[in-house]
């Protein structure tokens, strides 16, 4: 089956600037940018049987692995500029990988650089920042705001309305509750050279689970299938396997059920 794309795709499809595979369909008002603020352009590769949809933007370095959806609206590898982590960002590319079958619902937005495993899907409205990499079979809900250089491993469930802050890791089957709010600066110190220090992600480690609603201070580690109650702020380190809660989170009668 040919792919169907839009009509003012044909030119870079012409000059293998787009790459469209068999079986794929792309929605008329579906839109590519290829150049970046640099003015470099990069290819678009799209997989068979990949569905775009309307009014979705697709910037050059744009990779849809085979049955990739993408929702209406959704804004796909466009390049961040301004500063972030302790650096100025100058507009440039990369390459953004969307893997087999993940759906990324209306509305979502995936910077450049960002990676999504296959059969993962990222709900209405979420935001994931440069360098943002997602493992298979996860499954992040809406209105999420994933920082840049997030590492979220596979099997995870993130509930809707959470904010993960830069560089913080959340391991294979872990599960983050809705509104979970994450820090990474024990100084809150900004655009200053001469005292910011490097940054402290928290990390939730395989299997851990984080209530609704809960605080991760900077730093602190939360075990290898932990839980965390809902509401609760984290303040220091939580081991394996223990149950923790309130506020500060503490470890009550040796923190098992």
């Amino acid at each position: 089956m040919a792919p169907q794309f839009p009509p003012s795709w044909a030119e870079a499809v012409a000059e293998g600037l787009a790459v469209i595979a068999p079986g794929a369909r792309l929605h008329p008002t579906a839109r590519l940018v290829l150049a970046d603020r640099t003015g470099r352009s990069r290819r678009i590769l799209i997989g068979p049987g990949c569905r775009v949809g309307a009014f979705a933007v697709l910037h050059g370095g744009t990779e849809l692995a085979a049955g990739a959806e993408i929702g209406h609206g959704c804004l796909i590898g466009e390049p961040e500029t301004g500063y972030a982590l302790r650096a100025h960002r100058t507009g440039e590319g990369a390459p953004t990988r969307i893997g087999a079958h993940a759906v990324l619902r209306a509305g979502a937005v995936v910077y450049a650089g960002a990676v999504i495993g296959p059969h993962t899907t990222i709900g209405h409205h979420t935001l994931l920042r440069t360098g943002a990499v997602i493992g298979a079979d996860s499954q992040l809900g809406h209105h999420l705001t994933v920082e840049r250089g997030v590492r979220i491993g596979s099997g995870v469930r993130c509930s809707p309305g959470s904010h993960l802050t830069a560089e913080m890791h959340i391991g294979d089957g872990a599960f983050i509750g809705a509104g979970v709010r994450t820090i990474n600066d024990k100084h809150l110190i900004w655009r200053d050279p001469a005292r910011e220090e490097p940054l402290a992600p928290p990390r939730v480690e395989t299997g851990a689970k984080v209530g609704t609603g809960a605080v991760l201070l900077a730093g602190v580690v939360v075990g290898a299938g932990a839980l965390v109650g809902a509401g609760s702020v984290v303040t220091r380190d939580v081991a394996p396997e223990t149950v923790a809660y309130g506020s500060p989170a503490r470890v009550p009668n040796g923190g098992r059920p």
